[in-house]
């Protein structure tokens, strides 16, 4: 018997690879075609989102916040450029954003910093805070360290002018300042050491303590205190003896001599600012005339005079080097 060939089967492939699709369309394909459904709606929500975030730029702002707002706000609607703002607490002014600042230096949060004095800033360039130490003063305007006197309580015959005065008998428990260990007051206290020589400074800081001054939680608590006449006069700032006069407080300015300290705004762009474009645009608008002129009109500062003033000249190199040293001395000195 003869085996016969077998006959050949038909190529199915086609009827195979629909099958194949039809299955992979139900076990697969409507997974993928939602994952596409929701991809499409979630696209412009994201773009949205980088938009807003790449609409904005962090600052650390030491001016304070009643003097910054209208500018940051007109910024804002000139730009469309978003501000976040933090600002720092009166008690430790300028040292908390310092402080964060450094803290932050291996992944940069902030774009920039606007400072209310020199020596915190040139503190954070030292440390490599600011793109290849980038930073300026606002150029032209500054505040002065003062004393504020109660007016009620102090005839202007008796009036102090200099700071060796203030350890006198006659203003025993009468006189305010701000713990010289932040903000401005310490700035003050370490210039004056380098202009004074250390014997005489350290003799005057123990001599004024022994006259049991208020030692306050910033310069505007001394403004305050004076006002209400618990402290005849008072060591600070120049703006916030501005701001008690607006508010009506019995008091006056009175100037130090050589021994008042200028200390104008800065403004530096964060190395590694998040939003950097947007951070050089603030930093430019904040540096311009009419800017600066609308803060000297809210007494946030005042205009340079020609000519003026005369007060301490700063080694801030050698400042910067000493002051480690000088704050825990100064805090030996004045105990809380």
């Amino acid at each position: 018997m003869t085996e016969q060939n077998p006959k050949p089967k038909k190529d199915h492939w086609f009827r195979d690879w629909l099958t194949y699709g039809q299955s992979f369309w139900i076990g697969a394909g409507i997974p993928i075609l939602i994952i596409a459904v929701l991809a499409g709606l979630l696209l412009p929500v994201l773009s949205r989102i980088k938009q807003v975030t790449q609409g904005q730029v962090i600052l650390y702002c030491a001016q304070d916040q009643d003097f910054a707002e209208p500018i940051l706000r007109d910024f804002e609607k000139e730009t469309g450029i978003q501000v976040r703002a933090v600002y720092d607490s009166e008690a430790v002014k300028t040292v908390g954003l310092a402080n964060r600042l450094l803290a932050e230096r291996a992944h940069p949060q902030a774009d920039v910093f606007w400072g209310n004095e020199e020596f915190r800033t040139r503190q954070l360039a030292a440390a490599g805070v600011f793109a290849t130490n980038d930073w300026t003063t606002l150029a032209g305007y500054l505040r002065m360290r003062m004393l504020v006197v109660n007016t009620n309580l102090v005839k202007p015959d008796a009036v102090p002018h200099s700071l060796s005065e203030l350890t006198k008998a006659t203003w025993h428990g009468k006189v305010a300042l701000a713990y010289p260990l932040f903000g401005t007051t310490a700035t003050h206290f370490l210039a004056l050491r380098q202009a004074w020589g250390e014997p005489r400074w350290r003799e005057w800081c123990r001599a004024l303590e022994a006259n049991k001054p208020f030692v306050v939680d910033g310069n505007s608590v001394v403004v305050n205190l004076v006002g209400r006449g618990e402290a005849w006069v008072g060591l600070t700032d120049s703006d916030d003896i501005a701001a008690g006069r607006r508010e009506g407080l019995p008091i006056a300015a009175a100037s130090l001599g050589d021994d008042t300290l200028h200390m104008p705004n800065t403004v530096g762009v964060v190395q590694g600012a998040p939003h950097r474009a947007n951070a050089e645009r603030l930093v430019a608008y904040l540096n311009r005339a009419e800017v600066k002129a609308r803060l000297a009109q809210a007494n946030a500062f005042d205009p340079l005079q020609p000519g003026d003033p005369r007060g301490l000249t700063v080694n801030w190199d050698a400042l910067l080097a000493d002051q480690l040293g000088v704050v825990q001395e100064l805090r030996q000195i004045f105990l809380r």
